[in-house]
């Protein structure tokens, strides 16, 4: 019963993601949007020991 709802559930996803209405090509971030997320990954610093990762954000 759980993998018929699991499939069934698979198939609606597939058709509500492969609509060609829902891919738009007009993007437009914001100025705001595009200095936040560049001033952002410059102050994140990913902090490898042993087999952890740490991600640290340098203000």
């Amino acid at each position: 019963m759980a993998r018929y709802i699991t499939i069934k559930h698979f198939h609606s996803m597939a058709k509500i993601y492969s609509k060609k209405a829902l891919a738009s090509k007009d993007l437009k971030p914001k100025k705001e949007v595009i200095s936040f997320l560049l001033s952002y990954s410059q102050a994140l610093k990913v902090v490898k020991i042993d087999n952890k990762s740490f991600e640290i954000i340098a203000n």
